[in-house]
């Protein structure tokens, strides 16, 4: 049914403006003022804004690790997703060496299929490089539409690089058209300090953190960007938490380099003292890279307000406390890695960076969606609110005060990393190509409509423009 949205004002990357939006057959089809239709269902967003919805570039799903599988599978994180305002993500694709590349996108596949209420896309991991996964790399890019690879620098033994498979992986990257992502840690080091931590008796989770310094990360991401400048090719680094990698990030991107950063909303509102917490809950906040110290925080935030980091991704990875995290009793490189953050990822940006005047509401919309949508080769379809974009439209009240709890999350996992925090904004409508998953609050969406999306080259999104303030 055609539907027309009013009295909200629209938000995108470049503009803020008030406007009617008409959306038929899935697309918005026109944006004015007293647009009417006697057919149409008529949706006021009087006092809300109107966002493009939220794309999440990187989560992990049904996913297994550590001897044990996320808790939040394709349909769970995609309603808790929605719930927060994506309608889009991009998860990853574990691959094993040895085997073909498509083995392990079928097996994603047949993890999201008939369970994503909202759209999806992969990212592939690449574990090893040689002739083989060289020619399968075309084949991946024609059929499956993924262009943006994963390469680790930590999890030694379980998902470690060398740095000649990442410098490979780069200079094909060039060649194919793709985005090359980097888990940036020295794995080396971090397996060095954490079996002399053990050793020492030293096993709580706080010694987590402590095993993985920020100069590990630092020194990882300095490395990935001195790769990529002899490689000539392009380089996107994930859930950045410190200020030796950001000024690393910064440092090569004044040279021009094509380098790309994205933080995570736990780095910006948490910090190293919560894996300190007693009785074990401390286990709760084990991820990697880990919390840092409170000062990295402010860091990160202007590095998002000047543009040295342009993204932020939830790195939703989520386990149960009880039974999963626990696993880590006595031995902290037993937990298993990850947090429940693919819900609260918009909502704590805007309370805490737009609300409290750290970022605008236009850099909001880019860092939530639209350098997203460009660097992934989703834009211009999805990312932002033209005409002939995708509906995939929030609206979003900015006055909405609540309590991030487990009590009221939609994720399946059993606690929030961001309980008791308080919060400004939370979105009320959710549209996936003009159908409504969240209405009013309420879940109203049906597994297995989301739909796989195929993405464009590396750099194609890049430089589209769109006539995003378009009015009739």
């Amino acid at each position: 049914m055609k539907k027309i949205i009013k009295n909200g004002t629209v938000v995108t990357a470049s503009d803020t403006f008030s406007a009617d939006i008409c959306i038929e057959n899935g697309v918005v089809s026109m944006i004015g003022h007293e647009l009417h239709d006697p057919q149409a269902e008529i949706i006021d967003a009087s006092g809300c804004y109107i966002f493009p919805g939220g794309i999440d570039p990187h989560t992990h799903l049904d996913m297994p690790f550590g001897g044990t599988v996320t808790k939040d599978d394709f349909e769970t994180g995609t309603i808790a997703a929605a719930f927060g305002g994506t309608t889009t993500i991009i998860d990853f694709c574990l691959t094993n060496k040895g085997e073909p590349l498509q083995s392990a996108i079928d097996t994603w596949h047949k993890k999201s299929k008939d369970k994503a209420v909202i759209d999806y896309s992969f990212h592939l991991m690449i574990g090893e490089i040689n002739d083989d996964v060289l020619t399968e790399l075309k084949e991946v890019i024609n059929k499956e539409g993924i262009t943006s690879f994963k390469v680790f620098m930590a999890y030694k033994n379980v998902f470690q690089a060398d740095d000649g498979t990442l410098y490979r992986t780069l200079l094909a990257a060039k060649d194919l058209g793709a985005l090359v992502m980097v888990h940036a840690e020295n794995g080396d080091v971090i397996d060095y300090l954490t079996k002399q931590a053990l050793k020492e008796g030293k096993t709580d989770p706080i010694y987590h953190a402590l095993t993985r310094p920020p100069e590990v990360e630092g020194e990882a991401t300095g490395r990935a960007c001195q790769l990529t400048e002899l490689a000539d090719s392009q380089l996107y680094v994930v859930h950045v938490s410190c200020k030796e990698a950001v000024e690393q990030i910064s440092k090569a991107r004044d040279k021009g380099l094509n380098i790309w950063g994205e933080t995570c909303p736990q780095y910006l509102v948490l910090d190293k003292t919560y894996l300190e917490k007693p009785n074990f809950e401390g286990a709760k906040y084990v991820w990697s890279p880990p919390l840092r110290d409170k000062e990295h925080q402010e860091v990160l935030w202007n590095a998002l307000k000047n543009g040295q980091l342009q993204t932020l991704g939830s790195d939703q990875c989520s386990f149960d406390f009880k039974g999963q995290k626990e696993l880590g009793r006595g031995d902290f490189t037993k937990i298993p890695n990850g947090g429940p953050t693919i819900e609260d990822r918009i909502s704590i940006l805007f309370s805490e960076g737009v609300q409290k005047g750290r970022i605008t509401l236009n850099q909001f919309v880019d860092i939530t969606s639209t350098r997203i949508a460009k660097l992934f080769g989703l834009f211009p379809k999805k990312g932002t609110i033209a005409v002939g974009t995708d509906a995939d439209i929030v609206i979003f009240d900015p006055k909405k005060e609540r309590v991030l709890s487990a009590n009221t999350h939609h994720m399946a996992v059993d606690y929030n990393a961001f309980e008791g925090m308080k919060i400004k904004g939370e979105p009320i409508t959710v549209l996936s190509r003009g159908e409504y998953v969240i209405k009013n609050k309420t879940f109203v969406g049906k597994p297995g409509r989301g739909q796989y999306i195929k993405r464009a080259k590396y750099g194609k999104s890049l430089n589209l423009s769109v006539n995003e303030t378009l009015r009739i």
